[in-house]
C-alpha cells in the first residue's frame, strides 16, 4: 500500500493548475442515462472515482471513452442493456446512487444496490427515496437493494425536502427532466455542482429554472438530445491548495480558481490573516506575516463553510495563534483526523460534532494514517508545516479526489514523495 512522504522545508511559491471538481463529474456523468444521444464532458479530473463511475455505467451499457489523457469524456446510452446497478461497484462510491433517478425516468425502472463510499458517518438514501416517490416511483428495500419502478412514468409534483441534500437535489432534478407536468424542489441543495449539472442538463434540452436557489422548477420534456459540457472548477481541490501557503507562508496562484466558490472559506482565511487576491481567471493566497490568527467554523450546506475543508482548516488552525472551535454539523465520525495530528504535537479535544484546537508554535513530523479522502490530505498540509519527515500511510483514499496531488505540491516547492510499498 502505498504512503507520502512529507518534509517541512518552508514557503511555497509558484502556480497550481485547479481540475474539474470530482463531485460535479460523478453527478454529470449519470446524465448521460437520461439520453440516447451522446454527452461530452470536458476539464473532467483523472481520479479513481470517475475510473468506478465509468465501470458503473459501462455495466448499465453505456459507452465510455477517456480522451485527451483522461480529460475528455465522451458518452452514449443509446443502447443500455441492464438497469441493474450492482454492489460490487456501487459499494466503492456513494455516488454511485445518482444512477438511479435517470435510469427511473428513462427506463421507468431501477434497482441499485445501497452505496458505500469512505467512512465519515451515515449518509442515508431516505430524501432519495421520498423525492422519488413523491414523483410516482414504487421503491422497495429487498436484500441491500433499492428496487424502484414507475409503471405510469414519473409526474411533476412539489418535493419538499427535510435537509438541504445536495445528492437527493441531484437524483430529483434529473429524474424530473423527464416525468410529466412541473416538479418543484423546495429547500433544494445550492451548490455549484448544482448549477452546473442544471447548466449541463439545459443543454441537453431540460427546462430548469431556480438552480442555486432554495426552489427549484423543472418543466418536464418528452426527451433530452446530446450535448457537450465543461466540468465546472473544483472548490474542495481550491480551497484545499489555498490553505497550502497559508500553512507553509508564502505566495501562491491556483489557476482556474474563483472567490464565488468559496466566499465564506475565503472570509474565514481573511479572518485568520490570510491575503486573497482575486484575478482575472485565478486566485493568488499569500501569508507573510508570521502566525495566523485563530478562527471558529461551523460547517454547514452551500453557501456555509464546506464540510469537505473542515479537515484541511483544522490542520491550518493547529500553528494559529489562539484557540479555535470547529463545529461540524453535516456528518457524524468527521474528526478521525484529530488523533492523527495530535500525533504531529497538536493540542485537539474532540467533544461530540465540537474540535477544540489550541494552537502550537510548530508540529513535529510522525507517521500518520489517513482515515479518509479529506483527512488524507489535512495529514499532508500538516506535515508541509512540521519539522521533519511525516509518513501518511493509507493514501489510496486521495486518489478519489485529488489528481496529481505530489506534481502539484512539489511545484510549488514542497518536499514530498509517494513511496510505493512492496508486497
Amino acid at each position: 500500500m502505498d504512503s507520502i512522504l512529507v518534509t517541512g522545508n518552508g514557503p511555497l511559491n509558484g502556480q497550481i493548475p485547479i481540475a474539474g471538481a470530482k463531485n460535479a463529474c460523478l453527478t454529470l456523468m449519470p446524465a448521460t442515462l437520461l439520453s440516447e444521444e451522446p454527452l461530452t464532458l470536458t476539464n473532467a479530473p483523472r481520479l479513481s472515482d470517475i475510473k468506478t463511475m465509468t465501470l458503473l455505467l459501462q455495466s448499465l451499457g453505456a459507452e465510455v471513452s477517456s480522451l485527451q489523457d483522461g480529460q475528455v469524456l465522451a458518452m452514449s446510452s443509446h443502447d443500455l442493456t441492464s438497469h441493474v446497478a450492482d454492489y460490487d461497484i456501487v459499494r466503492k462510491m456513494r455516488a454511485s446512487n445518482l444512477v438511479l433517478g435517470p435510469m427511473l425516468a428513462r427506463l421507468g425502472q431501477a434497482v441499485v444496490s445501497l452505496p458505500g463510499g469512505c467512512a465519515i458517518g451515515a449518509r442515508p438514501m431516505d430524501l432519495h427515496i421520498h423525492g422519488l416517490e413523491a414523483l410516482g416511483a414504487e421503491i422497495e428495500l429487498k436484500d441491500g437493494y433499492l428496487h424502484a419502478k414507475a409503471p405510469k412514468g414519473l409526474k411533476g409534483a412539489v418535493v419538499e425536502l427535510s435537509f438541504a441534500s445536495v445528492g437527493a437535489t441531484e437524483n430529483i432534478m434529473m429524474a424530473a427532466t423527464l416525468a410529466k407536468g412541473t416538479t418543484v424542489i423546495k429547500n433544494a441543495a445550492r451548490e455549484p455542482e448544482i448549477v452546473d449539472l442544471a447548466d449541463c442538463l439545459r443543454k441537453m434540452g431540460a427546462q430548469i429554472e431556480g438552480d442555486g436557489s432554495p426552489d427549484i422548477t423543472i418543466q418536464g420534456v418528452d426527451r433530452l438530445h446530446g450535448a457537450t459540457h465543461q466540468v465546472v472548477t473544483d472548490r474542495i481541490e481550491l480551497g484545499t491548495y489555498m490553505l497550502a501557503p497559508a500553512i507553509c507562508g508564502g505566495e501562491v496562484e491556483l489557476l482556474g480558481g474563483r472567490r464565488s466558490l468559496l466566499e465564506s472559506f475565503c472570509a474565514k482565511l481573511e479572518a485568520a490573516g490570510i491575503e486573497i487576491t482575486e484575478n482575472e481567471n485565478s486566485l493568488t493566497v499569500c501569508r507573510k506575516n508570521g502566525r495566523v490568527r485563530a478562527v471558529d467554523v461551523v460547517t454547514e450546506p452551500f453557501p456555509g463553510f464546506p464540510t469537505d475543508l473542515q479537515a484541511q482548516m483544522m490542520a491550518l488552525m493547529c500553528t494559529a495563534e489562539g484557540t479555535s472551535v470547529l463545529e461540524e454539523k453535516i456528518f457524524e465520525n468527521r474528526f478521525m483526523h484529530a488523533p492523527e495530528l495530535v500525533r504531529m504535537g497538536a493540542e485537539i479535544e474532540v467533544h461530540g460534532g465540537h474540535a477544540t484546537v489550541t494552537g502550537v508554535e510548530k508540529l513535529k513530523g510522525a507517521p500518520v494514517m489517513a482515515t479518509d479522502l479529506r483527512a488524507s490530505v489535512s495529514l499532508i498540509l500538516a506535515g508541509m508545516a512540521a519539522e521533519g519527515e511525516t509518513k501518511v500511510s493509507r493514501v489510496y483514499h486521495l486518489d478519489r479526489g485529488y489528481e496529481h496531488v505530489v506534481r502539484k505540491l512539489s511545484g510549488v516547492g514542497a518536499k514530498i514523495e509517494r513511496i510505493k510499498e512492496q508486497s
